[in-house]
């Protein structure tokens, strides 16, 4: 009866989040964009700084979370010329607003190694809702011992909802696409829990 009694207790007292957190490695990850420019292409781009923690339950993903927070500055198109037009006013306003981010509020599973992560979306000082479509891999071990997993996510957005409105008319059409497919490529380094001094 004891021994029944010890092992519900101890069940009772175990954490009730088991999540595994994972720290982003920025040196491996980016956050890139799609857009179109004059209907007949598509220009990408990327953000070279993307930092944050996902906090990942696989036997449970409705307690996962995911908080991601990206350097607007750091945005790359390969073309300097174009990346200060986007940092400006005009779009990013990198000065005003140096900073995107993502924080979620609700996750689901969508199948084997697949999440549907609901959540708001900051961006040039305004936040809404989207929905992110995310896969996962396997943790594997990294060349130090220590335990990684990537995360890519994807969706669309609309920039004028952002308050991204600037464009040009010329006759083949608007110079900027109002839809930019958004996809962060995610490494994740597992951070291991610390452990009382003694």
């Amino acid at each position: 009866m004891k021994k029944l009694i010890a092992l519900v207790a101890a069940a009772l007292a175990a954490p009730a989040f088991a999540a595994t957190t994972w720290d982003i490695d920025a040196s491996h990850s980016a956050t890139s964009f799609a857009v179109k420019h004059l209907v007949i292409s598509t220009v990408r781009g990327q953000f070279d700084k993307t930092s944050g923690t996902i906090q990942y339950d696989e036997a449970n993903p409705a307690r996962s979370t995911v908080e991601a927070t990206v350097d607007a500055a750091s945005i790359d198109t390969r073309d300097p010329k174009r990346d200060e037009h986007l940092k400006s006013a005009d779009f990013f306003d990198v000065a005003k607003y140096p900073t995107l981010s993502f924080k979620s509020t609700g996750v689901a599973s969508a199948g084997k190694d697949k999440l549907e992560v609901k959540g708001d979306l900051t961006l040039h000082g305004v936040t809404r809702p989207v929905k992110l479509e995310v896969t996962t891999t396997p943790p594997v071990k990294g060349m130090y011992g220590e335990t990684r997993r990537g995360f890519s996510a994807s969706t669309i957005i609309h920039r004028k909802d952002f308050g991204l409105t600037w464009n040009k008319a010329v006759e083949a059409g608007p110079v900027v696409g109002d839809d930019v497919a958004i996809t962060l490529d995610i490494e994740g380094v597992e951070r291991k829990p610390q452990t009382a001094a003694r």
